[in-house]
């Protein structure tokens, strides 16, 4: 196997990894033999009144509970283990952590509390070893313990004078396998200066030449002790300067800010277009390694050094930055082997202003091309109604005649199409190329001479009428309403049940209209559509203050087979440049859906049938618009926005995470609202308003689609697919 080459820089991600391999392969040590670095944690003392936890037996670790309270048990186990011979430390940067951590010659062990399930007066005690990785001596007596068994780090108050401390650490350093470095020795590392001298105090430079269970690979250490005026000496064990990478890479941004690596830890708040946003990081370098990265990382960036800012508690340097738009801080100071970062940016009140306007303007350009739009599509269905009405024949009733052989239980005109007849529920729908008045002219006389009242209506429009007929204590409902070219007619009603399709529990006659021309394309629908089409929806979805749409979708009804209207759509959308995906596709004689990839982004096509038509689905997604919008899923989950167009504030609870939604969140306002990734399902989720009931409804996402959950100003929630 690939071995490490001595000195060079590991990421500390693989170190763990390393130590483990190499423990393995390491054939010091016999078959079944105790690993002196790990601690049996089955041989360490326990508070009185221990039950050990037996149900999930561990030789690594052992869990028990005391019938004490969980402050009183930790500060009872620390004194415990410190009586037999446990050095107890805590990590840098954690100072805070309520786990204990302790050493013992070369090894570790951390102890972890709980509280016992609702016992509040017990406490769950865990052990647990922890290899010591890089050990080095503690000063008996020693306190203000600080321990990082990685690198390692030590930091620590040690009761004897600077002489015997010194003593020491020579005699202890070197039991442990760590050798003094001179200039030969320290070769390896060319820009290493061993020469340095420290106010009063002493300075010795370690490396660890050996790879053993302990010490599987160490950088060199500089050891460093300083006399303090109450007789005692401070302690600092850390990686040597010259041993730390001089040029920093950059890891991934947080809060749109840049951050070194390697870091201990790092935080940020905001976004990148956030007005106001932060990083703060400790840095495993020194402080010129960091500030010269920042500098070269924040100049690619279009920001500039404005001069040095107030120091504040912490800070060895604060500098004040600038770009075209914001102002910001970058601080740096040094605590343990850290270089601390803080990093500022606050958008300036002008930028404001113009981020303001301009989004002011975008939402009123898109609030006006709305309304254009809207205006352009009513004036325009306006002109196509009158166009489409003209063009429907308003034959005489002569030459409206019924369909011979019918076998409804009303008359059928000779014209009518995708004729849906459901005897055992009083359904009868067809559409037909008569107009809205002969068809209701064509009903009223037959019903009329078959002994049919009619009830007097107020709807009776060119382009809608609306009948009632009853007899014998039966009754008919009929609405004749024009959709598109043709005329649609709906009849319901008791007096359209029929004994032999209750007795064949609702068996369905279906008159299905054969496609008298081949399907012509409409020139001018953006989607591809017939013009032989009964029905016809084109909705888009757009961010408001964006052009393009984000997502485009066609639904539509076609008295034509599913055979005829999936060839039309294969020749038409191939002469747009889409491409049919042949894994997936699904095709049989009721239904097919194929997927598509076109030059905007993904799409799909779904055909049905239903009441004697094909129905289709037509979808297309703009990739680049999603992107641009900040809405685009994770690759394998669905992406949820959530909006609230009511007066409060409310709550929605999805997939077992609770997000309050601002009153206005998602609107014109404030139109980016919460976003949650969720992995492809279905999901039940509540709405919780204010002085309410909560409400559950369910929702089925599939991945790469963005959804949006917009409430409403009565509480109501609507679903809304973006893309």
């Amino acid at each position: 196997m690939p071995m490490i080459r001595r000195g060079a820089q590991v990421p500390a991600r693989w170190l763990l990894l390393a130590c483990g391999i190499l423990a393995i392969v390491i054939p010091s040590r016999p078959a079944g033999a105790a690993d002196d670095g790990i601690v049996d944690v089955h041989t360490l003392p326990r508070l009185d009144g221990a039950v050990e936890d037996t149900s999930r037996p561990d030789t690594y670790r052992v869990i028990y509970t005391v019938p004490t309270p969980l402050a009183g048990t930790s500060d009872a186990t620390r004194k415990l283990l410190s009586a037999d011979g446990w050095v107890p430390y805590v990590y840098p940067l954690d100072e805070r952590s309520a786990a204990l951590t302790f050493k013992k010659g070369r090894q570790g062990l951390r102890v972890s509390f709980t509280q016992a399930r609702g016992r509040p007066d017990q406490s769950a005690v865990f052990y647990t070893p922890n290899r010591i990785y890089a050990n080095v001596p503690f000063p008996e007596g020693a306190i203000d313990l600080v321990f990082d068994e990685t690198r390692p780090y030590l930091s620590c108050i040690a009761p004897g004078a600077l002489d015997a401390t010194a003593a020491f650490f020579t005699k202890d350093m070197a039991a442990m396998g760590w050798r003094k470095l001179n200039p030969e020795t320290a070769l390896r590392w060319p820009n290493a200066d061993l020469a340095g001298t420290v106010p009063n105090g002493v300075r010795v430079f370690y490396d660890h030449p050996d790879r053993d269970a302990t010490h599987v690979y160490q950088k060199p250490v500089m050891l460093t002790l300083t006399r303090r005026d109450d007789g005692r000496t401070n302690v600092e064990i850390r990686v040597a300067p010259f041993a730390l990478p001089e040029v920093l890479e950059a890891d991934d941004d947080m809060a749109g800010l840049p951050r070194p690596k390697p870091t201990k830890s790092a935080r940020g708040l905001g976004s990148a277009s956030s007005n106001k946003r932060e990083i703060s990081a400790a840095a495993i370098a020194e402080l010129p390694a960091v500030r010269a990265f920042y500098q070269r990382e924040l100049a690619a960036r279009g920001w500039q050094e404005d001069g040095s800012a107030p120091l504040a508690p912490g800070d060895e340097v604060a500098i004040k930055i600038s770009n075209s738009d914001e102002t910001g801080v970058l601080r740096l100071g040094r605590k343990y082997d850290f270089t601390m970062v803080s990093l500022t940016a606050q958008v300036k009140e002008s930028a404001l202003a113009a981020r303001a306007k301009a989004k002011k303007e975008a939402d009123a350009r898109f609030l006006s091309d709305a309304l254009g739009t809207a205006q352009q599509l009513i004036a325009a269905d306006d002109i196509r109604r009158k166009t489409q009405a003209a063009s429907l024949s308003d034959a005489p009733l002569t030459a409206l005649t019924a369909l011979a052989d019918s076998k409804t239980p009303v008359p059928l005109p000779e014209n009518a199409e995708a004729v849906t007849f459901e005897g055992g529920d009083g359904h009868l729908e067809f559409s037909s190329a008569s107009s809205v008045k002969a068809l209701s002219s064509f009903y009223r006389t037959a019903l009329k001479s078959s002994g049919w009242k009619e009830q007097p209506s107020v709807i009776n429009q060119p382009n809608m009428a609306v009948m009632a007929f009853s007899k014998g204590g039966k009754s008919i409902s009929m609405t004749v309403m024009q959709m598109g070219p043709k005329v649609n007619v709906r009849a319901d009603g008791s007096g359209l049940v029929t004994e032999a399709a209750k007795a064949a529990a609702g068996a369905e006659v279906e008159v299905q209209a054969k496609s008298a021309e081949p399907l012509k394309p409409d020139p001018e629908s953006p989607l591809p559509v017939p013009t032989q089409r009964s029905s016809k929806s084109l909705a888009t979805t757009k961010i408001p203050g964006g052009e393009a749409p984000l997502r485009r979708e066609l639904e539509a009804r076609i008295p034509a087979s599913l055979d005829e209207v999936l060839a039309f759509y294969r020749a038409e959308l191939a002469k747009l440049g889409w491409q049919e995906k042949t894994d997936g596709a699904a095709v049989s004689a009721e239904r097919a859906q194929i997927d598509f990839t076109s030059p905007q982004g993904p799409a799909v096509l779904k055909l049905g049938r239903a009441k004697g038509e094909t129905t289709v689905s037509l979808a297309q997604k703009n990739a680049d618009a999603a992107a641009k919008a900040e809405i685009m899923p994770k690759a394998g989950q669905a992406r949820l926005m959530l909006g609230n167009m009511a007066a409060n504030e409310v709550a929605l609870t999805i997939n077992k995470q609770t997000v309050k939604i601002a009153a206005g969140a998602g609107g014109p306002q404030s139109p980016k609202g919460p976003m949650l990734d969720l992995p492809p399902g279905k999901y039940v989720y509540a709405l919780r308003l204010p002085g309410r009931p909560a409400r559950s409804e369910s929702l089925t996402v599939a991945a790469g689609e963005a959804w949006g959950l917009l409430v409403g100003p009565s509480g109501d929630v609507l679903p809304l697919q973006m893309y």
